[in-house]
């Protein structure tokens, strides 16, 4: 700053002190307020801010106050009284003074208690292996006619991104819900308190025959806040990966159709592709533990690689992509 400051002082004789702010970057506030000799002094007292000679006294402010205190005017808005007392010939201050005193006195409150939620806990999930965090949510297929759907069940293991469970229906309910998400649990071998489930807040997930179902498999139940669509980002992506695909119809003729699909589409998709978040593993490897022995064996075709043409690879030897050792959602920033 002190150069910068110099080199104002040197143009402004030339072309002016805002010109020469300007050109060299600097802000005029700036420049001007580094050239003011510091204060070594004590510290200067601010002056109190004198009483407007035509406020209300202490007087008539208690009588305000004392008015609406009364048993005529203990239930009337300040617009209220100050109407009626100009139809009766007083006037004691406007509304906005009436307002002001009651404030000062915390007298201006909704008469009735109105609902206050407290505001919903940001989930913070995190897993270090398969089947220790589920996301699982519901999306609409489109079925042969117009505002006619399939409803597609989806549990997505968080870690691995394997589909652990799907199911294809014409109606989303509850009992459905709750029959897939027994089925997995049992299937995969979940062992009380390993598992958090977590979804959004749609009727099916937040319903009681989910919730008493993961209580009774002491499966820990999480859900997104409302209206926060970035809560649940594994499902959200799971069903654009599908919705996306080369060979996603644009409907569905029926429901054996759509089954028919979504049996091919995740074996595929648990076996086959090669998944960018989880360093380009298939979601069964990673599920089952086979992610670290592929590693080991694309590392040693890449040294192959190197050995053989190393001026190929002009900044370091290439390295496979490692697993990311944990997987979250909504990670902490601190």
């Amino acid at each position: 700053m002190l150069i910068l400051d110099a080199g104002v002082a040197e143009l402004t004789p030339i072309v002016g002190r805002a010109a020469a702010c300007r050109q060299l970057g600097r802000s005029r506030a700036g420049h001007y307020r580094d050239q003011r000799e510091p204060f070594h002094g004590p510290p200067r007292p601010r002056p109190r801010a004198s009483k407007p000679p035509r406020a209300l006294d202490e007087t008539e402010r208690q009588a305000v106050l004392d008015m609406f205190h009364s048993e005529r005017f203990c239930d009337a808005a300040p617009a209220q009284v100050w109407a009626t007392l100009l139809d009766e010939n007083t006037y004691l201050c406007s509304v906005s003074t009436m307002y002001r005193i009651l404030h000062a006195n915390n007298e201006v409150r909704d008469r009735r208690n109105p609902a206050r939620h407290p505001a919903t806990v940001k989930p913070e999930l995190v897993a270090d292996a398969p089947n220790q965090v589920w996301s699982w949510d519901i999306t609409k297929l489109a079925g042969p006619q117009k505002w006619t759907w399939f409803h597609l069940y989806v549990i997505i293991d968080v870690f691995s991104r394997f589909v652990v469970g799907w199911h294809v229906a014409t109606r989303e309910t509850a009992a459905l819900a709750h029959a897939m998400i027994a089925t997995t649990i049992e299937r995969e071998n979940i062992p009380k308190a390993q598992l958090t489930l977590h979804a959004d807040r749609g009727t099916s997930m937040t319903s009681k025959p989910v919730a008493f179902l993961l209580a009774d498999l002491g499966v820990t139940r999480s859900h997104s806040r409302p209206h926060v669509s970035n809560d649940n980002p594994y499902s959200e992506a799971h069903f654009k990966t599908l919705k996306h695909g080369p060979t996603f119809p644009r409907n569905f003729v029926n429901l054996e159709q759509a089954r028919a699909f979504c049996v091919d589409f995740f074996e595929h998709y648990n076996n086959h592709h090669h998944h960018s978040g989880i360093a380009f593993h298939t979601p069964a490897d990673v599920h089952l533990g086979r992610a670290d022995d592929i590693r080991r064996s694309r590392q040693s075709v890449l040294d192959t690689a190197y050995h053989h043409h190393p001026e190929r690879f002009v900044r370091q030897p290439p390295q496979a992509p490692t697993l990311a050792t944990h997987a979250w959602i909504n990670q902490p920033t601190n």
